[in-house]
């Protein structure tokens, strides 16, 4: 990365601020008006700086850290399902991955750390409202990692969008989506043989009709199964207990196979 890359500054509290390096004065949101170049260009991992009545200190690029200070529309694949299905769907450093639909780039930042520069991420997104936000969390990724895939970006349904030519063979496929099923038959197509394809459904009906769509198109299922997180948190007296709130169920998640060329 170059000394221009945007920098990561952590207040005591814990928030974290995504800063870009620019050399004027400006105003950034949470912590006020400042020239970011002149003021951080030369701050390394671990110093400290003072910023108006904040004292904040760099800490270096990491996708958890970035992830939680990226801007959100729509609501993200969450960490926990993101590293499931790049796990088992077997998605590797050169691969060709499509991601439909890209929403905040939730899921799309978790691929872009997989990939290497040899690797592909196509995104696809049918709101253009949701695409603009997911394509600047993906711009400032690109400035803030070393290695960073090929990315093209397509507008419209993934349905239509991988008939086109440019679309090469898929080593993986990832449908986020409110309706699979034309999705699943379109995109199947585009699939290399041992290639996955994945479905995230909110409910149990919708997940089904994802498993019986995807036998439809020849594939074969592999896993349906959701993923419940269960924070646990220290007590005040010692000892461990599970946090106040909801276990993190966000969604099932379906994953097919390609086993033979469809006819």
């Amino acid at each position: 990365m170059g000394e221009k890359s945007p920098v990561l500054i952590r207040e005591e509290g814990g928030k974290i601020h995504l800063v870009h390096l620019v050399d004027e004065m400006m105003k950034i949101k949470g912590l006020g008006v400042f020239n970011p170049s002149k003021l951080l260009s030369n701050l390394e991992i671990g110093d400290n700086v003072e910023i108006g009545q904040k004292n904040l200190q760099r800490v270096p690029m990491r996708l958890p850290e970035f992830i939680s200070c990226m801007k959100r529309r729509a609501q993200t694949i969450s960490a926990k399902d993101a590293g499931w299905l790049i796990s088992n769907m077997g998605i590797g450093s050169s691969d060709v991955v499509l991601d439909a639909g890209l929403g905040s780039a939730g899921l799309a930042l978790h691929l872009a750390q997989v990939l290497n520069p040899n690797g592909t991420l196509i995104t696809v997104e049918v709101r253009d409202d949701h695409a603009s936000v997911g394509l600047e969390n993906l711009t400032a990724a690109k400035e803030c990692f070393s290695e960073f895939p090929n990315h093209e970006h397509y507008s419209g349904l993934v349905q239509e969008v991988v008939k086109n030519e440019n679309i090469p063979p898929l080593d993986a496929c990832i449908l986020d989506m409110p309706d699979h099923c034309e999705a699943i038959h379109a995109c199947s197509e585009k699939l290399r043989i041992g290639a996955r394809l994945a479905c995230y459904a909110p409910n149990s009906v919708q997940v089904e009709r994802c498993w019986l769509d995807c036998e439809n198109a020849g594939l074969e299922v592999e896993h349906c199964v959701e993923i419940i997180e269960r924070p646990w948190s220290r007590t005040s007296k010692g000892g461990m207990r599970p946090s106040k709130g909801l276990f993190g169920h966000t969604a099932f998640l379906l994953v097919a196979k390609k086993v033979t060329q469809q006819l």
